[in-house]
């Protein structure tokens, strides 16, 4: 962590601020069309438009200086509203170089006088000089997508960390990472996992990724997936979509994993569970949603057919090594089409990688579906109200409350015109009684 912490701050110290302290964006006359986009989004959201109304009157996060790493797309700007009409202060930078939607950080900040610093194709000094943007203004709470605040909190800016009063947590990739800080001892702040909740990963993890990701594959390639071999590398609750997705689509799925239990979930939902050594000679397109490094890596692309597609929708650009893929390649041709390069392979072959290694979802489409995240970001914000509450939080990782958990899931279901049956007394004194037998 030394060694990562020492280049960030060297790349952070690269370039000064801009002169506009309050944002840094690509274009702030793409407002217009920003606005639009986070408009619509709105309208597909609508338990976090209904939180929206009572943090309004009731200003529950009222003079809080809020610090947020997410990706910067309509979906999270109705998020960001929603944490000023509760009072915040709100500053925001991207979560990943490729995911921001350079329109909606320009309404962000000329339409919603919120503090966006973030450009799409950002490098990596203005990516972290973006992030120390953030931090600089003394957030007391943040929020982010694979803990690279928090991290930056346990590093180059630690003076600060006393100084927070919870961070919470929007992915797997950084819900690990921070569980690895806790375990060893290493963690300053009190974080709440949000990606752990049920009404996070249930849905969004497994039907935003699932549909997302393969929208992003077939918007860079325009391929037919019906009738492809889909390697589908990791089967948490995210490539559990995936799977399901490709196969609705009629791609034959094998799906690769390490873990006994996953493995064995996934034959029994009639999916081919195989090796990497083995599925690597079969798949016409991969995708990886494991969270970890070099998943695919060279032995893989040596066995790979001509013309595979090669996917990430994990969080960080490690899981295919690019690197390797690289230097194993006669030649390597960026941007056949947007998005897609190609490695030429020395026997000819072709592989194609989406997205730069990136998030696929967002680096080649617009991520998930505005209906799925309301309910993440109905989470994220009940949470942030929930902790701006709570006096001296333990320094750990905590889970969602469980009150939080029901209150979006019934404003869900309300929103969709759903109605569900409730326990009478009789029932209830009968699942809490342990007396009564056959």
């Amino acid at each position: 962590m030394r060694a990562r912490s020492s280049q960030r701050k060297a790349l952070i110290q690269l370039r000064p601020a801009p002169a506009e302290s309050n944002y840094d964006v690509a274009d702030l006359s793409l407002a217009a069309q920003g606005k639009q986009r986070i408009l619509w989004a709105d309208r597909q959201m609508p338990v976090l438009a209904g939180l929206r109304e009572q943090f309004e009157k009731e200003k529950p996060l009222k003079g809080l200086q809020m610090g947020t790493c997410l990706h910067v797309t309509s979906e999270t700007a109705n998020l960001l509203r929603t944490l000023k009409a509760g009072g915040a202060e709100v500053a925001c930078c991207a979560s990943n170089p490729l995911s921001t939607q350079d329109e909606v950080a320009a309404s962000m900040v000329k339409d919603f006088g919120i503090a966006v610093y973030a450009i799409r194709g950002e490098n990596r000094d203005t990516y972290y000089r973006h992030l120390a943007a953030v931090v600089r203004r003394m957030p007391r709470m943040t929020m982010d997508d694979g803990a690279d605040l928090v991290s930056l909190l346990h590093t180059d800016f630690s003076a600060q960390a006393a100084g927070v009063l919870a961070s919470m947590e929007e992915t797997t990739t950084g819900v690990t990472r921070l569980r690895a800080m806790a375990e060893h001892g290493a963690l300053k702040i009190p974080v709440v996992a949000v990606n752990d909740a049920l009404t996070k990963h249930l849905f969004d993890n497994r039907y935003g990724t699932g549909q997302s990701t393969l929208d992003g594959i077939i918007r860079a390639t325009g391929v037919l997936l019906a009738g492809t071999v889909t390697v589908v590398v990791g089967y948490g609750w995210c490539g559990r979509g995936v799977a399901s997705r490709a196969r609705g689509l009629g791609a034959v799925v094998i799906v690769a994993e390490v873990d006994p239990v996953r493995a064995l979930e996934a034959a029994m939902e009639g999916f081919r569970v195989a090796r990497m050594s083995e599925a690597a000679k079969l798949g016409d397109v991969f995708i990886t949603v494991t969270g970890d490094k070099h998943v695919l890596a060279a032995p893989h692309f040596a066995l790979m057919k001509d013309g595979a597609v090669l996917a990430n929708s994990g969080h960080f650009d490690i899981e295919i090594d690019i690197a390797s893929l690289a230097k194993m390649a006669r030649k390597a041709e960026l941007d056949v089409t947007p998005n897609v390069d190609c490695y030429h392979m020395p026997d000819g072959r072709r592989l194609y990688l989406l997205g730069k290694g990136r998030l696929v979802n967002l680096a080649c489409a617009t991520g998930h579906p505005a209906q799925v995240m309301d309910m993440s970001f109905a989470t994220q914000a009940l949470v942030a109200r929930w902790a701006a509450k709570q006096t001296g939080l333990p320094v750990r990782v905590h889970n969602v409350p469980s009150e939080v958990e029901n209150t979006v899931a019934n404003l869900k279901l309300k929103a969709m015109g759903i109605k569900i049956d409730s326990l009478s007394p009789e029932q209830k004194h009968y699942l809490a009684s342990w007396a009564a037998g056959t």
